[in-house]
């Protein structure tokens, strides 16, 4: 199996799990601190779609890969995004998700307030995840995986 392949796989796990959590789990306990989990499947599933069209492109020499993240990250951007039938909004959407993650994993604290989770950084700033945003993000990501399934698994003529 092809390491795009086993990102799909990944991406579909994670998208299944943090779906399950959004729809299931958290009307039932109201834990505000799930949509943290909610958030970090979400960030997973991203993630592992972007890898899956990375390494999809690499299989079929159309981009270079880099060792450095960001590096790819343009490339994704630049070369990839548009191919995918993604608009700039989305694809501004997933830099704010991953960048959202990079400062929920270096933040100093984060609680809960009126049913957000507020995340603050060293610098005392704040970015808060609630549950509309959960559901914009996860839409997003389900939208990303459907673009990626008719690029990379066309459905065969009858």
């Amino acid at each position: 199996m092809e390491k795009y392949q086993l990102h799909l796989q990944e991406s579909i796990k994670a998208l299944q799990l943090a779906d399950h959590i959004t729809y299931v789990t958290y009307p039932l306990v109201k834990e505000q601190r799930l949509l943290l989990k909610i958030f970090d499947e979400i960030y997973k599933s991203i993630t592992n779609s972007i890898n899956a069209i990375l390494y999809y492109e690499t299989f079929y020499k159309r981009i270079k890969l880099y060792d450095n993240t960001n590096d790819n990250l343009q490339t994704f951007e630049n070369k990839c995004a548009k191919s995918y039938n993604l608009s700039n909004e989305q694809v501004k959407k997933i830099i704010e998700i991953i960048n959202l993650n990079k400062k929920h994993k270096q933040s100093a604290m984060e609680f809960v307030k009126q049913e957000k989770v507020i995340i603050m950084s060293d610098n005392l700033s704040t970015n808060t995840l609630d549950l509309p945003t959960i559901k914009d993000y996860l839409l997003l990501s389900k939208e990303l995986l459907l673009n990626i399934n008719k690029k990379i698994n066309p459905p065969k003529p009858n």
